[in-house]
């Protein structure tokens, strides 16, 4: 289970990093998804 929730987070991680590239979204926005993220990611590990 961490390993999928490790792999989870790097993955959405790296999609909200390639939109702020792309510009579809603005640096505030992605560092608002990158903390919800981790916020899952925490709570996995804590399970």
């Amino acid at each position: 289970m961490t390993d999928d929730a490790v792999e989870r987070f790097v993955a959405d991680a790296e999609r909200a990093y390639e939109e702020y590239e792309q510009g579809y979204a603005d640096a505030d926005a992605t560092l608002r998804v990158l903390r919800s993220h981790l916020d899952r990611l925490e709570a996995e590990l804590d399970e």
